[in-house]
């Protein structure tokens, strides 16, 4: 057996453990934070897997912002978690019976796959010079699965929508509160020290994603990340949610990415088609409008619903 056999066996066997664990303790802090590390294992397996971008994913935005939801979420839940009685055995078997059917299918999925699997990557990875781009992943959000990014795109604008319903009347217009009850001390200076050099890092996997691994999603999870830091730990306020220019940014990336589908129509005869020798200065463009959008978006469900009175 060799080393690298035993590394993935035993992450495996650790994946599998804090799974487990996230589904058995019953205190919901104690099970948000089974659920992060368990999302960086996973990350660390689509390491394994040479899948770095998926693995970029994972880490900023499965385990990174989605943990900070669930921590918000379970620290306003604590009051109620106390006095809530536990589903009865009947829920919990028809739960249980329930995973066990999707994992069964999802098994056989996997296993009744044909030999060799099918698979259009050698066609993606030919056509990819056309494209002007170095990365087949972005190659393929892009080009050949333009529309689906389109969607993933605009699917935050109603999932904010949402969460800012929840806000009553008299305080829609104004500005989420999203603050650390002690803003002194390790927060502050994490806050103040770790937010520029998270910029570069998240302007990187965008800029750098057409030749490397990274993208718009990755990258704004991660400029998400550095302003959900100084707003916890007190260093600036949220924007009101009326404020014209914070709309502007929620919509840039759709916009743009719509527009250059619709002039694709005309000029390569396609939505979202690309004109000759132009595709990749438009997808670098679509990548940077669309990291602004999903930064802000992700930073604003976060924060939660607006709580202040407009003035």
């Amino acid at each position: 057996m060799t080393l690298a056999f035993a590394v993935d066996v035993g992450l495996a066997l650790l994946v599998l453990a804090v799974a487990g664990w996230s589904l058995a303790v019953r205190d919901a802090f104690a099970a948000v934070i089974s659920f992060v590390a368990y999302g960086l294992l996973l990350a660390l397996v689509w390491v394994r897997l040479a899948a770095p971008d998926v693995a970029l994913t994972e880490a900023a935005v499965g385990s990174g912002l989605t943990g900070l939801l669930l921590l918000s979420a379970s620290a306003r839940l604590r009051h109620a978690e106390t006095s809530a009685a536990p589903p009865g055995p009947a829920l919990q078997w028809a739960a249980g019976a329930l995973c066990i059917l999707v994992t069964a299918g999802l098994a056989a999925l996997v296993l009744l796959l044909p030999e060799p699997a099918p698979t259009l990557a050698p066609a993606a990875v030919a056509h990819l010079p056309a494209t002007g781009l170095g990365n087949p992943v972005t190659g393929v959000l892009m080009v050949y699965r333009a529309i689906d990014t389109f969607l993933e795109g605009v699917v935050l604008l109603p999932a904010l929508l949402g969460v800012w319903s929840l806000a009553s009347d008299s305080d829609w217009g104004g500005a989420p509160i999203l603050r650390h009850p002690r803003p002194d001390g390790a927060l502050t200076l994490i806050a103040q020290a770790l937010p520029p050099f998270g910029i570069i890092v998240g302007v990187y996997l965008c800029w750098n994603s057409a030749d490397h691994p990274g993208g718009a999603f990755q990258g704004g999870a991660v400029l998400a990340a550095m302003w959900v830091l100084i707003l916890l730990a007190g260093l600036a306020d949220a924007p009101p949610i009326r404020r014209r220019g914070l709309r502007v940014l929620l919509v840039a990336g759709a916009a743009v990415l719509l527009a250059v589908g619709l002039a694709g129509v005309e000029l390569a005869g396609a939505f979202l088609a690309y004109p000759e020798h132009y595709s990749k200065p438009l997808i670098l463009a679509i990548e940077m409008a669309l990291v602004l959008s999903i930064a802000v978006a992700l930073a604003l469900l976060v924060a939660g619903p607006p709580v202040r009175t407009p003035s």
